[in-house]
């Protein structure tokens, strides 16, 4: 029987990680022990891992329904690279490569089989799958399931037969974005049988988020740009035209970037999306077409020119930045109208019901644009959870970037008594003018210049009161109404007036951008010229192997090896991110490029102080909490494995936070985390390499005494010398 145990070494082998993220390890136990299941956890939490994983470590071939080629070809390239025997048929491919992939199923070759939703439809499809033993069935991007979902597709309606065809095999459902509603129909049209429902945290603490109103869409795109320089980034507008304008413009200001829209012949899309992948191009400019199979870990911006439709979407838009669980930014530039322009289309939905649910979400993301509400904490809310701790540190309310405005009650009070006497007969863009003095001709005919509230705000720009009254609409003190988005003062608007509520007003000066605490933590003894080195190497291989970029390494791998600075290959197996398979393909390449950098450099390797942080999705402040309290137990003598019960850690990463605790405090004894016998060999082997590479040292003692005892002696013997 295949345990829990099992699917740990192979993700240790074919992954190179030593512990499960948040939520991973109860999702595999449902897997192993038969039982249907529900696993919501955020873009970039690890929902691929709930199943390949186990896949690997069961008899039998595991099913994968995926939506797009794409989102199947990315994975599997990924899986191939870790040494994982996978493959998948879909319509795209020639005929003899799709017989190629069925040989191999019938030989018992395969582990993971990715299919399309719509192969199901075919009964011969499926009376040929019960001809090999399946391990487990599972649905990705689930919420395509519902109606309710923001990406419903019918095709997933029909895959509540596979219960039926497959009895005995479980049902796995996997997605980033589900509300309490969707996981119920999720259950519901898959038929799934008591289904474990696992919901992670839908925060994402390594993304920060920046939200402000649309005045000139290339500057404010290019000050994102300019943070992000030689950096993968994706633009999201709503209009293929948008898109098109955008592309151009960047072109001419010299920016290596393309265009991806539904409006493009499917080879440019394929063309775009595959330059962009192979990081020959830095920046794609796309409609929302673009993404959803994009599994790229090492997207560094997300930018919004226009309004999402949803939080849903923007929750999964804007999470396909920092996949690798490092730093990222999105920020969203929005304009009243973009809520025009979705109420409009939403105006073609098919069914009444469909429309109502479509502008209740659309309702909530101008909620969201026009709150002064912590980000972070805004979306959590909206997936029905909250935020532990006060403040974020990784978004611009939390960040300081914009506060709240003095003397907010009597600036609303001017808004709301113009749009009075203005008898709410106009919009929020005349009214705006109406406040700032505009001498425009409207507004002199109708003799609105004579009102006692004409150019009450007129020492401000009039992109600032337009900006006021959206922050008023977003906080219900006004409504617009009508095809032509009429403002009205609500009952709270009327409280306002009165002086019986006070709103809340963003200050009109921006601050400077700063930067967030996730990504000050994630560069920290990282040497960021080797850092770039190893990125133009793993270019290099993924351009030789036709491969994207990340396949090779993650970011996140890539940054390990430029803290760690590994001079062997048992070292270079430490690094978070390499497993066996890439270390034996890669290592001597990467190994070599570290070395002659450190040479040039006068850098030392082997650095046994350097800080390997955790694969955890909580991030921020639960991981410093967590290092610190570490820190309050070590100074107490604490063992290493009680203090990973105490704070919620694998006995790994609580000895990593020992290293860098020893090393902080200087400490020159190795009691009571090493006994003296293990303690006196350690320094003997270091005696008699002459050395203190752990790799060489481990090796000398047999494999006796443990990785992580060596790296507390060495670096004890550390402090002995200074």
């Amino acid at each position: 029987m295949t345990t829990l145990s099992d699917v740990k070494a192979a993700l240790k082998k074919y992954w190179g990680y030593d512990e499960f993220l948040p939520l991973q390890e109860r999702a595999i136990e449902s897997v192993l022990h038969g039982r249907d299941s529900i696993v919501v956890l955020p873009t970039g939490g690890g929902k691929s891992i709930c199943f390949q994983a186990p896949a690997v470590s069961l008899p039998g071939m595991a099913i994968v329904v995926s939506p797009l080629i794409s989102l199947m070809k990315d994975q599997i390239d990924a899986l191939t690279e870790c040494g994982i025997p996978a493959a998948r048929i879909d319509s795209s491919q020639p005929i003899r490569e799709r017989d190629g992939v069925i040989e191999r199923v019938i030989n018992r070759e395969l582990k993971l089989l990715y299919i399309a939703p719509e192969r199901f439809a075919a009964d011969g499809f499926i009376r040929f799958l019960r001809r090999v033993d399946i391990s487990l069935i599972a649905i990705d991007e689930a919420h395509c399931v519902s109606m309710w979902g923001h990406d419903f597709r019918p095709e997933y309606r029909r895959l509540g037969r596979l219960k039926e065809s497959f009895p005995g095999v479980a049902v796995h459902a996997y997605t980033a974005t589900a509300t309490e509603h969707v996981r119920r129909d999720i259950a519901l049209q898959l038929h799934l049988k008591d289904p474990e429902v696992l919901i992670g945290s839908f925060d994402r603490p390594n993304l920060v988020y920046r939200v402000k109103r649309r005045t000139n869409t290339l500057q404010q795109v290019r000050d994102v740009l300019a943070r992000h320089r030689n950096e993968s980034v994706i633009i999201y507008c709503i209009r293929r035209a948008d898109v098109d304008d955008l592309c151009a413009k960047l072109i001419r200001k010299g920016y290596r970037v393309v265009p991806y829209h539904a409006g493009m012949s499917a080879g440019d899309r394929k063309a775009a999306q595959d330059a962009f992948i192979s990081e020959e191009v830095e920046i794609i400019v796309a409609t929302v077409a673009f993404g959803m199979g994009i599994d790229k870990s090492n997207v560094r911006a997300v930018i919004h020119t226009g309004l999402p439709k949803s939080l849903e979407h923007y929750q999964q838009e804007s999470g396909r930045a920092g996949r690798d669980g490092l730093e990222a930014e999105c920020s969203l530039f929005w304009s009243g109208g973009d809520y025009g322009i979705w109420k409009s289309i939403m105006a073609n939905t098919e069914s009444d019901q469909a429309r109502e649910i479509a502008l209740s979400k659309l309702n909530g993301m101008y909620n969201y644009c026009t709150s002064l509400a912590c980000r972070h904490r805004a979306l959590v809310n909206y997936f029905g959870q909250d935020l532990e701790g006060g403040n974020c540190g990784a978004c611009d309310v939390c960040l300081g970037e914009i506060g709240s405005m003095d003397g907010a009650l009597e600036i609303a009070q001017k808004i709301l008594s113009c749009v009075v006497r203005l008898h709410e007969r106009f919009g929020a863009d005349y009214t705006a003018s109406v406040l700032s003095g505009s001498r425009d001709k409207r507004i002199l005919e109708r003799k609105h210049d004579q009102l006692s509230t004409y150019a009450l705000l007129s020492d401000l720009p009039k992109n600032t009161a337009r900006d006021w009254i959206e922050q008023l609409v977003g906080q219900g003190y006004l409504e617009k109404t009508g095809e032509f988005n009429v403002l009205h003062v609500t009952e709270r608007g009327w409280r306002v007036l009165h002086g019986e509520e006070i709103p809340s007003l963003l200050k009109p000066a921006d601050k400077p951008v700063r930067t967030s605490k996730v990504a000050a933590d994630s560069w920290e003894g990282v040497d960021h010229g080797l850092f770039e080195a190893l990125r133009g190497l793993r270019r290099e291989l993924a351009m030789r192997r036709s491969v994207p970029a990340y396949v090779v390494f993650s970011d996140a791998a890539l940054r390990g090896m430029a803290r760690l600075r590994p001079s062997t290959p048992d070292a270079f197996l430490l690094v978070s991110g390499v497993g066996s398979a890439k270390a034996e393909q890669y290592g001597d390449l990467f190994l070599d490029a570290i070395s002659r950098y450190c040479k040039e450099h006068s850098l030392p390797m082997d650095v046994a102080t350097a800080q390997r942080e955790p694969r955890s999705s909580k991030g921020r402040s639960t991981l410093n909490l967590a290092r610190q309290t570490a820190y309050g137990l070590f100074a107490q003598g604490i063992s290493v494995d009680e203090v990973a019960r105490a704070v919620e850690r694998a006995p790994s990463t609580v000895a990593e936070y020992l290293v860098s605790y020893i090393a902080k405090e200087g400490l020159t004894e190795p009691s009571p985390w090493v006994d003296k016998r293990s303690f006196d060999r350690i320094v003997d082997a270091v005696a008699s390499l002459g050395s203190d590479l752990i790799g060489p040292i481990y090796r000398a003692l047999g494999g006796e005494v443990g990785y992580d005892l060596i790296k507390i002696s060495i670096v004890v013997l550390q402090n002995r010398k200074r």
